[in-house]
C-alpha cells in the first residue's frame, strides 16, 4: 500500500515538474533564441543521461540507434513548434491544454499510417475535445490565434512521434532510446539556431539559472521520476494523474503571468480534460 501511494506521489510530482518546465522555458527564451535554447537544453540533458546508457549502447546495433534517432526528428519537430508557440504566447495554460490533446491525435494518425481504426472510446472523446477547442478559441467570435495553431501543430507532431516511436524503436531500452532522441533534438536545435537565429552577445545569470532548471528538473529529473513511478503505479491511476500537467501549468500561468480565465475558457479546458479522461479510461477498460 505504501509503495503504491509513493508511486502515485511521484507521478504527481512528475506532472508538477513538467508544468514548471513550461515556465522555465518561457523565462529562458526571454533572452535565449528559442531553437538555440532547445538545442542546448536537450544536448545537455542527453549528456547527463548518457553514463546510465553505456551498457545498453554497447549491445545495441548501429541500425537500431540510427532508427531511434530518425524517429527523434519527429519529436524535434513537435518541440520546435511548441517553443515557437510559447514565444508567441503571453500565457501558458491554454497552450498546455491544447498540447495535452496529442494522445487523442495518436489513434487518429494511426488510422492512415498503420490501418488501425480508432476504438469507440476515441469517437466518444473526440467530439468533446473539438467542442473544448471551440470554446477556447471563442472571443465574441470564433477565431483561432496563431499561437493556438502552433500548439496544435506541436500536439500533432507529438502524436506522429508516438506512432513511429512505438513501431520502429521497440528494440532499445527506454533510457537509451530517450537519450538518443534527446541528443537528436538537441543537434537539430543547434542547427536551426545557426541557420535562422542570432545568439545574443550577453546572457544574464538569471537566464542561465532558468536554463539549468529546465535541464536538471524539467528534463532529466522528470524523466527519471516518471520511469520510477511507472514501475509501481496502477496503470489507471497513472494515466489519470498524468492529466494533471495542464492543470498545474494553468495554475502556474495564473500565478506567474496573471493569466485570466473567462467562463468560455474554463469550460473549454474542462471539456478537454474530460475528453482525455474519458479516452484514457476507455482505453484501459478496453485493454
Amino acid at each position: 500500500m505504501m509503495v503504491k501511494f509513493r508511486a502515485e506521489s511521484i507521478f504527481v510530482l512528475t506532472t508538477l515538474l513538467a508544468a514548471a518546465g513550461w515556465v522555465f522555458s518561457k523565462q529562458a527564451i526571454e533572452e535565449l533564441p528559442p531553437f538555440g535554447f532547445i538545442g542546448l537544453r536537450f544536448i545537455t540533458a542527453s549528456l547527463i543521461l548518457l553514463p546510465f546508457c553505456f551498457p545498453a549502447l554497447k549491445k545495441a546495433s548501429r541500425q537500431d540507434c540510427l532508427r531511434a534517432m530518425g524517429v527523434g526528428v519527429f519529436l524535434g519537430g513537435s518541440l520546435f513548434c511548441w517553443i515557437h508557440a510559447i514565444s508567441l504566447s503571453p500565457t501558458l495554460g491554454e497552450g498546455a491544454f491544447i498540447m495535452s490533446l496529442s494522445m487523442l491525435f495518436v489513434p487518429l494518425l494511426a488510422w492512415p499510417l498503420h490501418g488501425n481504426r480508432p476504438n469507440r472510446a476515441f469517437w466518444l472523446a473526440f467530439p468533446i475535445a473539438v467542442l473544448g477547442l471551440f470554446l477556447l478559441s471563442w472571443n465574441g467570435a470564433w477565431q483561432i490565434a496563431v499561437n493556438q495553431l502552433w500548439f496544435l501543430a506541436a500536439a500533432m507532431g507529438l502524436a506522429l512521434h508516438f506512432n513511429f516511436n512505438s513501431q520502429y524503436s521497440a528494440k532499445l531500452p527506454a533510457m537509451l532510446l530517450t537519450t538518443l532522441q534527446l541528443f537528436t533534438v538537441g543537434c537539430l536545435g543547434v542547427l536551426l539556431c545557426w541557420l535562422f537565429e542570432r545568439w545574443p552577445e550577453s546572457v544574464s545569470i538569471m537566464t542561465w539559472k532558468w536554463f539549468a532548471l529546465s535541464v536538471l528538473l524539467a528534463t532529466s529529473l522528470r524523466y527519471l521520476m516518471q520511469t520510477i513511478g511507472q514501475k509501481h503505479a496502477n496503470p489507471t491511476n497513472a494515466a489519470l494523474l498524468m492529466l494533471l500537467e495542464p492543470v498545474w501549468t494553468l495554475i502556474l500561468s495564473m500565478l506567474v503571468y496573471a493569466e485570466t480565465m473567462p467562463l468560455n475558457k474554463i469550460l473549454g479546458c474542462a471539456l478537454l480534460l474530460s475528453a482525455l479522461a474519458l479516452y484514457r479510461l476507455g482505453i484501459l477498460r478496453w485493454r
